[in-house]
């Protein structure tokens, strides 16, 4: 039996709406069948309906009866295990890691990392995604939390739910951002023709998706380099945002622009701070993990060339 739970971030008007969100590798159809099948429980109540109503805080958990055609096989991949404890563990996620299996990953992936270097995994997430909180992008660095066990796996969540977690980012956008600070607040969802994109929808069309940003350095106008904070945590939200504003991620192969002046394995987005509360404990924590070494050559080429002091990020070097 593969168990799973979720917890709502806001209000959603429909159950299915909900779930084929939060379960990427399925179809509708059998989510929609899950569902009827009474497979499905909203804060421990079971419902057959597929357009109950979830709440924001609610607890939404799913038994999926099928067995996996496949399980996941520990790998001895090396990782950066920043923090670790019996109930959870951050990790600085490398460049062009998958988080987990799906997808036509089923190897090399975060998790298959995990299963060799860690002594338990939450297993609410599933038997592909065991001990994943949150996800970043294949091609994103930085920090990530890992539940050891269901209990810290569920406070966790929940603290990403009430937007009580906190995520920080840094990024090397195109052009030179206007602003020096601000917020975005849009709907996101998936793009209407290019499924595999997410796209700034029209309200009510999608999911609400509030960034905050501030400049930390100008490099001409060519490039900016900015700091953001996640309220919320919607598929691809500071790439989309970005592209948004107008300047793109640099190095994004997606929304980026076509023709790259500087040569990357991917976006320069880096998952630089993570401050949770401990799920036993209560104590309050904080983790940061420098940017990368390609990152930071970047940034120091780019100080060079445009007689930028390194100060004001300095910090992240």
């Amino acid at each position: 039996m593969d168990k799973r739970l979720f917890v709502a971030e806001e209000n959603c008007k429909r159950l299915d709406l909900f779930l084929n969100e939060q379960l990427e590798e399925f179809t509708r159809s059998r989510i929609k069948k899950l569902i009827e099948d009474g497979c499905v429980q909203i804060k421990g109540n079971p419902t057959k309906k597929a357009g109950a109503e979830v709440k924001a805080g609610d607890e939404v958990t799913i038994e999926i009866p099928d067995a996996v055609e496949y399980a996941v096989q520990a790998e001895n991949i090396p990782i950066d295990i920043v923090y670790e404890d019996q109930d959870f563990a951050v990790v600085n996620k490398p460049q062009g890691m998958t988080v987990h299996v799906g997808n036509g990953n089923e190897s090399g992936t975060l998790v298959n990392a995990l299963l060799y270097a860690l002594d338990s995994l939450s297993g609410i997430g599933g038997v592909l995604r065991p001990g994943i909180v949150h996800r970043i992008d294949k091609d994103t660095t930085g920090l990530l939390v890992v539940a050891k066990n269901d209990k810290a796996h569920v406070s966790l969540a929940s603290q990403i739910a009430q937007k009580t977690c906190k995520r920080t980012y840094y990024a090397l956008l195109e052009g030179n951002l206007k602003e020096d600070s601000g917020r975005v607040v849009t709907d996101i969802g998936r793009h209407p023709t290019e499924r595999l994109k997410m796209a700034v929808l029209p309200d009510g069309k999608g999911k609400l998706a509030v960034t905050d940003f501030a400049v930390i350095a100008r490099f001409g106008t060519d490039y900016t380099l900015c700091k953001f904070d996640l309220q919320t945590g919607r598929t691809h939200q500071i790439r989309v945002h970005a592209k948004h504003l107008g300047h793109p991620v640099v190095g994004d192969p997606v929304y980026g622009f076509k023709k790259q002046k500087i040569k990357t394995d991917g976006q320069l987005l880096h998952a630089w701070q993570l401050q949770l509360t401990h799920p036993t404990s209560g104590e309050q924590m904080t983790f940061n993990a420098p940017l990368p070494p390609a990152f930071c050559d970047i940034l120091k080429k780019l100080c060079k060339q445009y007689a930028v002091e390194t100060g004001a990020f300095a910090e992240i070097l």
